[in-house]
């Protein structure tokens, strides 16, 4: 970037009579004016990153720090009068759920960072997830606007736009290119459904409902929507520069499937090179097995996505072929290497008229990783166990990582100075510097409590101003920030507080240094049990707030409408972080690692990324309790009775508020059915399916020794700042360098 021409016009820049959003726009066009424009990959290979979801986050501060300018605009800005932190105005672009959309957020920002050709491609939304309101505790969705702030940072390619084609639909899709700055300027492209209503209805929301055939089928269009003009593209611009023999096609590009939603372009690759190139179907698989690779996130069925035969023929009929097509060619493959028919029905594309997309994704991908140690060994054993033992060396760990600019240099800026002055600033450059904090953590052990106490104070002095909600930094600061999902056991913690309450408000609970628990999450809009969570958790707010009693030693605040930009605040601010999923569920998590990074010990179960957090750190710098995998599966095959756990009328009595008339759902009955689902279960799953009562008084008894440990200010702080000076393995700069070395080759 010309940092000299950028900063002279943006001197000369006239602010007079302009609002936010006006001078947002203008500031950003100019920096882009001036950055200079993606990359091409240099005639080697490109990685292709396809993903349903970016959730890149407020791109205003973040762009101008990677372009080297944000301490510039910062002062010129001062001058002219204006504070740039009234930017923070302009709203997130909340093109994502949860970790799946920040990790590739978080993969674009490492590959440009390091040098790495890695380009995103997905779907331009009109609105985001939703914005979260709460109204009486209940969660209100309502539109995600965020192009009403504009959309600077973007470039309409008209000319690169191109027809996709359904059996009852024709689409226009508009590239719109985002650049991502670093090293090298890569991009990601999102595409913009246009033409009829019904195609524009493609890229309108993200995550459609699909509790009906016609939510069904859009998300299925969806993803077939922007599977397939990344695939024409890619495929076009090869034959460009090649002719059509696809048979270097590997050479130049390889494509990466985050989750099963773009998997679907694996069938449309085919597609195109049998009909389209004229190759045959046997050299097209070929192709495709040294091109594809897929990264696995869950191991819960219900994420493991299917689809109807029906439905692909209704819409994709030449997609359906072609998937029963490689489910023959599957089987045929696999009864030669001596696979059994359970082996091969166990792994089937298509059986009893439904596609199995992970099956697909498992079949023809050169790679398959999961995300963490844990999650990769579950994978190898027991998901994808038969390609494992045919192709073992398909199956590989990524550990998932996140972008320490983001997340600790733009988030953090105080302890990243902090770091600076302890060892010098070449970390920021190589993370794995940071690693030297270790032999300074005692010379530095006073700043960084002041550090901490400065960035929770910021922390609830947001809070306060966005919730209405007081709370002193003298306070110990829990934080329970993610996606609203059973398994993460968000309710475990409701009920962890409540009978924190009850001690306190009993006596029983002495000395007790005064403590929050902030949660922040959004429940899918059709996900019943997670937003009856959210109504409990925010009763449970209110009661204990308002209790003079007990309200100077425990409060709780459940943050609206949890985002990228409130996360940057909440991992700064926090002292420690609940990361308490069933052990075995949760494939990695990349929160833990934000609140590692910026100096929150974890206190969490032995699941996910958890357990390489206290591999890096120390299990004597963290909290772990609960039960690990192999106890959850003993009690599982002993036949576990959650109900034995509240015979005692004292013990649990957290778990009785949700009938004992405490607190109130509306009469929708919602807090009953959560009971019955803990206590008798439910038709598809037992009593306690995540074992909520069996870890809670674990979980109760960890959160009492962290708060007796958090009295010795000094001694914690140590704790917290061996976790900071240990996370640059979670930096997603080392994954992207594995990915780039192991599965990307470039």
């Amino acid at each position: 970037m010309n940092t000299e021409l950028f900063l002279r016009d943006l001197q000369n820049l006239d602010v007079k009579n302009k609002d936010v959003i006006t001078l947002y726009n203008e500031i950003s066009a100019l920096a882009m004016k001036y950055a200079g424009d993606p990359e091409p990959a240099d005639g080697g290979r490109s990685a292709c990153y396809l993903s349903m979801e970016f959730l890149v986050g407020r791109g205003f501060f973040n762009n101008l720090m990677e372009l080297g300018v944000l301490d510039g605009v910062r002062t010129v800005l001062a001058q002219k009068g204006i504070d740039i932190n009234v930017f923070e105005e302009i709203e997130d672009a909340a093109l994502g759920n949860g970790g799946l959309g920040r990790l590739a957020a978080c993969f674009l920002d490492s590959a440009a960072g390091i040098g790495v050709p890695l380009y995103g491609y997905g779907i331009r939304y009109k609105y985001g997830l939703f914005k979260q309101a709460i109204n009486n505790g209940f969660q209100v969705e309502l539109p995600d606007d965020w192009q009403r702030f504009g959309d600077p940072w973007s470039v309409r390619r008209e000319n690169e736009s191109r027809e996709i084609v359904f059996a009852d639909l024709k689409v226009k899709a508009v590239p719109y290119d985002m650049p991502v700055f670093g090293k090298r300027i890569n991009k990601l492209r999102l595409y913009q459904a246009e033409g009829s209503a019904e195609a524009e209805k493609i890229s309108e929301y993200l995550y459609p409902a699909d509790d009906t055939e016609e939510g069904k089928l859009l998300r299925l269009r969806q993803e077939y929507f922007f599977s397939s003009a990344t695939i024409a593209e890619l495929t076009e611009n090869y034959r460009k520069l090649h002719g059509s023999d696809f048979s270097d096609f590997h050479k130049y590009y390889v494509i990466q499937l985050n989750d099963t939603h773009p998997v679907i372009g694996v069938a449309e690759f085919i597609r195109l090179l049998t009909t389209k190139y004229n190759t045959d179907f046997s050299t097209a698989v070929s192709i495709a097995k040294k091109t594809f690779a897929y990264t696995n996130h869950t191991v819960l069925p219900e994420a493991l996505e299917c689809w109807r035969e029906e439905l692909v023929k209704k819409i994709l009929p030449e997609i359906a072929g072609i998937m029963v097509k490689l489910s023959e060619y599957a089987v045929k493959e696999l009864t030669a290497l001596g696979c059994t028919k359970e082996e091969i029905s166990s792994t089937a594309i298509y059986k009893n008229g439904i596609f199995y997309m992970a099956n697909l994704a498992v079949y023809i991908a050169k790679a398959v990783n999961g995300v963490a140690k844990l999650h990769t060994e579950i994978l190898k054993s027991d998901l994808f166990a038969v390609a494992n033992r045919i192709y073992p060396e398909k199956l590989q760990n990524k550990t998932n990582g996140i972008t320490h600019r983001r997340w600790l240099e733009l988030c953090n800026s105080e302890l990243s100075s902090l770091i600076d002055k302890a060892i010098g600033r070449e970390w920021r450059r190589d993370i794995s510097g940071l690693s030297k904090l270790n032999g300074c953590v005692d010379a530095v052990v006073k700043d960084f409590i002041a550090v901490k106490r400065l960035k929770k104070q910021q922390l609830l002095k947001y809070i306060a101003e966005k919730e209405g909600v007081e709370i002193s930094p003298e306070f110990l600061v829990f934080a329970q920030v993610k996606r609203l999902h059973e398994y993460k056991r968000q309710l475990m913690t409701a009920f962890a507080v409540l009978e924190l309450y009850d001690g306190l408000k009993s006596g029983a609970i002495e000395n007790f240094y005064p403590s929050v628990f902030i949660f922040g999450a959004k429940s899918a809009p059709g996900y019943r049990r997670a937003k009856a969570i959210i109504k409990f958790i925010n009763d449970i707010a209110e009661k204990i707030n308002s209790d003079s009693r007990t309200n100077d030693r425990l409060k709780v605040v459940f943050v609206s409408n949890y985002n990228v930009s409130y996360a940057e605040k909440i991992v700064a601010g926090t002292d420690v972080s609940l990361q308490v999923s069933t052990a075995g569920l949760e494939a990695s998590g990349t929160g833990n690692m934000k609140f590692m990074m910026n100096g929150a010990v974890t206190c969490g179960t032995m699941d996910g990324a958890n357990i390489e957090i206290v591999e890096m750190a120390g299990r004597e710098n963290n909290y772990i309790f609960g039960a690990e995998v192999d106890e959850i599966e003993r009690a599982k095959k002993a036949g576990y009775e959650p109900l034995k756990l509240l015979e005692n009328p004292v013990a649990k009595k957290a778990v009785k508020t949700l009938v004992d008339g405490t607190f109130s759902d509306g009469g929708s009955g919602d807090f009953r059915e959560l009971y019955e689902s803990l206590t008798v279960g439910t038709d598809w799953h037992k009593p306690d399916n995540y074992f909520v009562l069996y870890d809670l008084q674990s979980f109760v008894d960890t959160i009492l020794k962290i708060n007796a440990d958090y009295s010795d200010k000094q001694s914690f702080a140590v704790k917290q700042l061996k976790n900071a000076a240990n996370s640059s393995y979670f930096s997603s700069d080392r994954t992207i360098k594995e990915y780039a070395r192991d599965i990307w080759e470039v």
